[in-house]
């Protein structure tokens, strides 16, 4: 039966351009558009129209799902042809929300892998995008999510996609051109896991069951074997949790932190979303505050963090204490910066997260030049978000991570990458960049921190509507066949 379910399934029929080299997204049929060259080639493009019945003849009155799609990627498709090397076609097509007075067209041709077809996708996004959200089952692990601390974007995703009365979201399934499953991971292991137990099984059952509650009521996982559906997850256990149905894990968009390859994350179909770790559930007034200019960081680099996976725990063995004066790596020792004369006094102890230690912790964040941001016992680190709200270059020791939005985003522009076979290396590393350098990777780090900011209510190119369009790309990439 899944296999005749799957012949509905038009997969693998090229991916969007957003841009050049392994990173970029390809329209089906618009290889003329690489920014470099390659023996491969796509298909071209056809109008496909999926027959529903039901649900054709209740949303008669609006153009099917299809040919909106269609007519999205040919758009993005002509703003990509009209691309020139500096990016500036943007600046006679898009509105100052996109390229601000304040930035050089040379920069966004940096940052972005192709700025006209990312602003024309943003747009053709915010015009036609419907998103459906499943109305079965009831909180705390549907329809919720924590809103703090370390899964905080599960949470916070959920809510604002729920609270939406307008815009991307539809009460109109026949609308819809993307499905959101509800549920929470997070919530699950929460209530559903047994502490210590390392059954996992209560998760993927809560996951099958509620795939097999939404297909048996709704025509529309069945239609697509689930390909144009789509969950969230910022917990270490959500890809697992997606093997609860078959379909899910095969054929769905999973929105993930844990975006690890060697662990099966798939960057051209699943979502890497950003770690963010808000304790109180609001961004620390440290990071809201202007970041220093380079001058004002005596530091190379910078990490303070407990021994969380085999990562951290290389990096601190080869630099914890080893250079404090200029290359401070502590573990839950950080020298303290607040209070009355307290400089000096260590904030120790696996339970030191209180305003003060903060304080210090974004101290050294802003006197810092490049901020380490090494795996933990997964792929993905808050640290990433916390640097990039500092002003700090984000230095990403990790194997086989896939960073969030990288299909629009060159990471290489505000980032630094690092194997964790280099971390004996990393000084060395990082003192080879020359200053200039450093200059024009903070300039893509205050240029791409709109992208990483959450906001309440949502805003244009934040967090959660980068997130969305991450999904608008996948859902351009899959088709529905007849």
């Amino acid at each position: 039966m899944a296999a005749a379910r799957l012949l509905a399934v038009a997969l693998s029929l090229g991916l969007l351009l957003l841009g050049s080299g392994s990173g970029g997204f390809f329209v089906s049929g618009a290889e003329e558009l690489r920014n470099t060259s390659s023996s491969s080639s796509s298909p071209q493009l056809s109008t496909v129209l999926a027959t529903e019945s039901k649900a054709e003849s209740a949303g008669a009155r609006w153009p099917s799902v299809e040919q909106e799609l269609e007519a999205a990627r040919a758009a993005i498709r002509r703003a990509a042809r009209r691309r020139h090397g500096d990016g500036s076609n943007v600046s006679s097509a898009a509105p100052e929300w996109f390229t601000r007075d304040d930035v050089d067209y040379a920069l966004l041709a940096r940052v972005y892998r192709n700025p006209a077809a990312f602003y024309r996708s943003y747009v053709e996004m915010e015009r036609r995008f419907k998103v459906y959200v499943y109305g079965e089952g009831e909180p705390p692990i549907l329809h919720a999510g924590p809103c703090k601390d370390i899964y905080t974007i599960e949470g916070r995703f959920i809510e604002q996609l729920e609270l939406i009365t307008g815009g991307v979201r539809t009460w109109e399934p026949a609308r819809a051109h993307a499905f959101f499953l509800p549920f929470s991971v997070a919530k699950m292991v929460k209530f559903a896991y047994r502490p210590k137990s390392n059954d996992k099984s209560p998760l993927l059952s809560i996951v099958a069951d509620y795939v097999r509650v939404v297909a048996s009521r709704h025509l529309f996982w069945n239609r697509s074997a689930g390909a144009d559906h789509f969950m969230l997850s910022c917990h270490d256990w959500g890809p697992e949790a997606s093997r609860g149905d078959p379909e899910l894990y095969a054929n769905g968009i999973r929105a993930l932190c844990n975006a690890n390859t060697s662990e099966g994350f798939r960057p051209g179909k699943d979502v890497s979303i950003p770690e963010i770790n808000l304790y109180t559930g609001d961004t620390p007034r440290q990071l809201l505050e202007p970041a220093p200019g380079l001058s004002s960081r005596p530091f190379l680099a910078f990490f303070a963090g407990g021994r969380h996976g085999h990562v951290r725990d290389f990096l601190l063995q080869h630099w914890k204490g080893r250079d404090p004066d200029t290359f401070p790596v502590y573990e839950y020792d950080l020298p303290s910066t607040t209070g009355n004369g307290t400089t000096g006094k260590r904030n120790t102890g696996k339970g030191a997260r209180g305003p003060d230690r903060q304080r210090d912790y974004f101290s050294y964040m802003h006197r810092a030049r490049f901020c380490l941001c090494p795996s933990g016992h997964e792929v993905a680190s808050p640290r990433v978000v916390e640097a990039i709200h500092a002003g700090c270059v984000p230095v990403l020791v990790s194997d086989g991570y896939a960073p969030p939005f990288a299909d629009v985003l060159r990471w290489e522009a505000f980032s630094v990458s690092v194997p964790v076979a280099d971390i004996p290396r990393l000084k060395e590393i990082l003192e080879r960049i020359p200053t200039a350098e450093v200059e024009r990777l903070l300039d893509g780090v205050r240029l791409v921190k709109q992208h990483f900011t959450l906001r309440q209510p949502p805003e244009r190119l934040d967090m959660f509507h980068m997130i969305l369009h991450s999904v608008w790309l996948r859902r351009l990439n899959f088709r529905l066949n007849q």
